[in-house]
């Protein structure tokens, strides 16, 4: 894994000369890596919103047959629970062996942090759908980018000055 961090590392120096007047090597590193990742959020979602989950709602209750009355997860709701833990670990492997290498914190230590950032991330998220789309009644998949521009400043900083700190 070390070998393809490398050569993602290499990929992304190269494009940034240009930006070497306006931008930290490590924010350039962290737009990149993130802005990979978050492409990838947003087409999982899209898919499994669209493709996977259906537009349906999800009924617990078929998959764990002993809880007595239905319980029932907007398909929204349901994209976003199956999309978290995928981009979660792309994040944190590309922000520990990318963009914030230096960080003399201990690999379990930074993905503890990783999480706790991620999960307020999870929860602006979260509220931000049900707000977005619940309430306001916007379509989903544009609601999810919007929110995802407020999560991308709360992570760069919970990132680099707490999970990633140096």
């Amino acid at each position: 894994m070390q070998k393809v961090a490398q050569i993602i590392t290499k990929i992304i120096d190269f494009f940034y000369p240009p930006f070497r007047k306006w931008v930290p090597e490590d924010v350039f590193r962290y737009g990149v890596c993130g802005g990979g990742n978050m492409v990838l959020d947003w087409v999982l979602y899209f898919l499994l919103y669209n493709y996977v989950v259906g537009h349906e709602l999800v009924y617990i209750y078929h998959f764990l047959p002993y809880i007595p009355n239905p319980v029932c997860i907007s398909p929204h709701i349901m994209a976003l629970c199956i999309v978290f833990p995928i981009t979660l670990l792309t994040g944190f492997w590309l922000n520990k062996y990318v963009t914030f290498r230096n960080s003399t914190l201990h690999g379990g230590q930074q993905l503890v942090r990783y999480i706790l950032i991620v999960l307020l991330n999870l929860l602006i998220n979260y509220a931000g759908l049900k707000l977005l789309v619940d309430v306001i009644g916007w379509y989903p998949t544009p609601s999810k980018m919007c929110i995802t521009l407020i999560t991308i400043v709360v992570s760069y900083l919970g990132q680099r000055y707490y999970s990633f700190r140096h």
